[in-house]
């Protein structure tokens, strides 16, 4: 049987919680931020969870997370 590979896009993006879940970064807010509003890119800042129906599929991404 070979080893698990972890994916290592996802790896990059996501964090594992202490609860299972996983935190990741809101996107849209890497270039052309000119023309979005200050509330928008504020709202961005923080971190935001993963819905609990994509953890699922993100644990086979990274099984040894």
């Amino acid at each position: 049987m070979p080893k698990l590979k972890t994916n290592s896009g996802a790896a990059k993006r996501f964090k594992r919680t202490a609860s299972g879940g996983f935190k990741h970064k809101q996107s849209f807010r890497n270039h052309i931020l000119t023309k979005k509003s200050s509330k928008r890119k504020r709202h961005l800042r923080h971190n935001s969870m993963l819905d609990h129906s994509d953890v699922a599929g993100l644990n086979r991404l990274l099984p040894n997370s």
